[in-house]
């Protein structure tokens, strides 16, 4: 089982998801990348996702160089991930968008989930990381979101390689709990029938948006005693954009279809009667389960992190959550936050 103590006052409410110090959609340029970690670090912010995905090695690498200097006791929590091979490529145009990074790694990852290459992107994202050990590391994109069809052939290989490897680096202390980095709850359920798992980290399928993973696959994570960490809160960014602007909101990765914008657009007419921001409902909402551990979100600079953390710390009053029951835009059974403050234990690390 993990040496890491999975908890709220261990983590945080609030986590930095690294995505965006890859490069993604658009460059920054290091210095960008560094000043939005500090930013992270100096308002309290005390865990770090990534994965070599992100930027083909650039996200690791960047904030592997920041959190060398702003963490050199390695006391911050930082996760990435296996099951993406980073593969080298010669005829390529690096100044175009691959896989959605723009990046001048000369890398594009491709899924292997064997044990030697668990084993391998491990000692990688270490080097990358500059870490002595990875605190968290999850399988990245099992499931049929990703895999479709091929879905039984790689989480076969999976559970017969990569999950090997994963146990046998939590069994020698090389990772302080493993898990599963995945955008669908229903391959969590699958993983939990045959593994032992320690966290699941699931992106946007438990949001103010969408609660179906309350009906199993967050009582069977009560039973077995696997924290959630929520992951993609806003939606793929229509819960931080809104759909009142100009331009197309984002929903799932893609342009969100009408009945996502109509939904959104329902919820922010609530959020705008009481005088609450949308992005600070969609943080504060996943917080209210109690087997939610913390959020994770994408944050691309200074300004996103702070935000980010006035949001987790802004009252919201009961009666919003109250509307949004009584609308259907919320499930019934699906807990919300009880005060009309974020309470002292949920925002202790978070500083102003």
């Amino acid at each position: 089982m993990t040496d890491l103590t999975l908890d709220r006052a261990t983590f945080g409410p609030l986590g930095f998801g690294s995505a965006v110090l890859g490069n993604l959609y658009a460059p920054i340029t290091d210095e960008a990348a560094g000043d939005t970690t500090r930013k992270a670090v100096d308002l309290g912010l005390r865990y770090f996702d990534t994965a070599p995905h992100y930027g083909f090695g650039l996200s690791e690498k960047r904030l592997g160089a920041a959190l060398r200097e702003l963490d050199p006791r390695q006391e911050l929590i930082v996760s990435t991930k296996a099951g993406r091979k980073l593969v080298p490529q010669s005829r390529i145009d690096l100044s175009r968008p691959r896989q959605g990074f723009v990046t001048l790694e000369p890398y594009e990852s491709e899924f292997d989930y064997t044990y030697d290459s668990v084993m391998r992107t491990y000692e990688d994202s270490l080097r990358r990381l500059q870490r002595e050990r990875i605190d968290i590391l999850y399988v990245h994109d099992i499931g049929r979101f990703a895999h479709g069809d091929n879905h039984p052939q790689r989480f076969a290989e999976f559970m017969t390689g990569g999950y090997r490897a994963m146990s046998e680096l939590r069994s020698a202390g090389a990772v302080g709990a493993i898990g599963i980095g995945v955008n669908e709850w229903e391959v969590c359920e699958e993983a939990l029938a045959e593994g032992d798992f320690d966290v699941v980290m699931l992106a946007g399928r438990y949001t103010l948006l969408e609660q179906q993973s309350l009906e199993t696959f967050l009582p069977l994570c009560a039973r077995r005693g696997v924290r959630v960490i929520v992951g993609g809160p806003y939606n793929s960014g229509i819960l931080a954009t809104g759909v009142g602007k100009p331009g197309a909101a984002h929903y799932n990765y893609a342009a969100a279809a009408p009945q996502i914008v109509a939904r959104v657009a329902a919820i922010e007419a609530v959020c705008a009667r009481h005088n609450v921001p949308l992005p600070a409902a969609a943080l504060q909402f996943p917080l209210a389960h109690p087997q939610v551990m913390c959020v994770v979100a994408g944050l691309g600079s200074s300004d996103e992190v702070r935000k980010a953390v006035d949001y987790v710390r802004r009252p919201i009053p009961p009666g919003l959550w109250t509307e949004l029951r009584a609308a259907g835009l919320i499930r019934p059974d699906a807990p919300v936050p009880e005060i009309s403050q974020p309470t002292a234990s949920r925002v202790a690390t978070l500083r102003t």
